[in-house]
């Protein structure tokens, strides 16, 4: 079922999602709903907040970005989509790289993020079987942004407060329903300000 993006302004997704207890045909459902929701919309990476489900589950699927990667990339990113459950980041490089990040919760809107190049995460697959990875390049910073929608993280939190200011209206408008975008929308109007 393609479930509802909730955007900029609605308060789930500023809250931090709790644990998954463990594997259960409700947690399979939202599994298999993030998915068809992600690839409807486009997307190459979905939180849970941001279907309006408080728990520590993202999904990253590469596919349509899998062309600009080298064949090691391919092979070490199969299957997809990736499903990561109370993630935990255990450790990101000091290098850090500059890259455009956009959000299906925030349409429209486009900023450079400076994140960490690589890092490693443990977290539990699909079937709830405890997994480490090592990634860098795209696949780190996907599953960084995702990460952080499960802390109640925004990318527009981590840019410059400059930039931020040039947005102020834009997500003000967001906030306030005024929004359009190809995939269903869960539209809260909100007074919040960016």
């Amino acid at each position: 079922m393609i479930l509802p993006i909730r955007v900029f302004g609605d308060p789930i997704l500023r809250a931090r999602a709790r644990p998954v207890s463990g594997p259960s045909d409700a947690l399979r459902t939202l599994i298999t709903d993030m998915t068809e929701t992600m690839h409807h919309a486009q997307g190459i990476g979905l939180a849970s907040p941001q279907v309006g489900r408080s728990e520590r589950v993202f999904l990253v699927d590469l596919t349509s970005v899998m062309a600009e990667m080298d064949e090691e990339e391919r092979v070490a990113y199969q299957p997809q989509p990736m499903v990561f459950i109370n993630p935990k980041i255990l450790w990101d490089s000091a290098r850090t790289v500059q890259f455009e990040e956009g959000c299906l919760s925030i349409p429209d809107v486009r900023e450079d993020v400076m994140r960490p190049e690589s890092i490693g995460i443990e977290y539990h697959n699909q079937d709830f079987v405890r997994e480490r990875l090592d990634a860098g390049g795209i696949l780190a910073r996907v599953i960084q942004h995702e990460y952080d929608h499960l802390d109640g993280v925004l990318f527009v939190d981590l840019i410059s407060s400059f930039r931020r200011s040039m947005l102020k209206r834009r997500l003000r408008d967001i906030a306030a329903g005024i929004v359009e975008a190809d995939y269903p929308l869960a539209v809260q109007r909100s007074r919040a300000v960016a």
